[in-house]
């Protein structure tokens, strides 16, 4: 007698096999059917817990084929007892280093020009930033610029980066900038009028910055046209609880804030 298989669908029409991956905390995932796109916070018996960029959690059911992983599907699995922790990673995009202290601080000092500034590569490079033993310091003005830098003297084993706002060619700021960069001392901007810009407007949930007239605080300026209560602090506060990693910011700002940690950790 032939033997036939219990399963009588044809092999054209059975689903390929895809791959079981175990639902690591901080696993980044899709569930399709929703679009809902998260870290995966909490995996029990049956359901995965999932936060988005914006704090919101949703539970789904840990069912076949039921998630996209970097674009393919995938079967999440409840992670092996005693399973080792999946690296996650900081803000900014690096490695997370669990259980990692603050470096001694360098002579090497980094100065942002702007609180809103500071706070903001606080935010996204902080980890980072105490790894490496980088102070960051803020910066009142871009005109107090040469005075400090001749106090801070940079030499071979202390370099200075600072980074300035609206850094055009031809302007004062640049002339400065000029002025003040040497070997051991380097001096970058970001081409934001002020930095609320570098945060994508996706992030911050708007279509796109407003233009503001040449004359009227920028600030209250966006906040008006945005229909915002004119409190630029409370504003600002809600646009840097939109961030939560370097994706939220534009590439113009990343590219400045990284070279000025590459300048000023580099070894000699």
């Amino acid at each position: 007698m032939r033997q036939y298989s219990p399963d009588l669908t044809p092999p054209w029409k059975k689903p390929e096999p895809v791959p079981e991956v175990p639902a690591d905390r901080g696993l980044v995932v899709e569930e399709p059917g929703t679009g809902f796109c998260g870290a995966v916070i909490r995996c029990e018996a049956g359901t995965v817990t999932l936060e988005d960029r914006f704090g919101k959690h949703r539970v789904f059911p840990l069912e076949p084929r039921g998630f996209l992983l970097e674009g393919r599907v995938v079967t999440l699995v409840r992670p092996a007892a005693g399973a080792p922790v999946r690296p996650g990673r900081t803000a900014s995009g690096s490695m997370s280093v669990p259980g990692a202290r603050a470096r001694v601080a360098r002579a090497g000092r980094i100065y942002v020009e702007g609180r809103h500034d500071a706070e903001l590569v606080e935010r996204v490079w902080g980890d980072d930033l105490r790894i490496e033993g980088v102070v960051v310091e803020y910066l009142e003005g871009v005109d107090d610029l040469p005075a400090i830098v001749a106090a801070f003297d940079p030499g071979p084993d202390a370099r200075l980066g600072v980074l300035v706002d609206h850094l055009v060619p031809g302007s004062k700021e640049s002339r400065i900038a000029g002025a003040v960069t040497s070997e051991h001392a380097l001096v970058l901007g970001h081409p934001y009028i002020d930095v609320w810009e570098a945060v994508k407007p996706s992030s911050v949930g708007i279509a796109g910055w407003p233009r503001v007239p040449r004359g009227q605080d920028w600030k209250t300026g966006v906040c008006r046209a945005l229909g915002w209560p004119e409190n630029t602090g409370a504003a600002w506060q809600h646009i840097l609880s939109r961030v939560r990693s370097y994706k939220d910011l534009e590439p113009e700002l990343l590219g400045r804030v990284e070279e000025l940690i590459d300048f000023v950790t580099a070894p000699e």
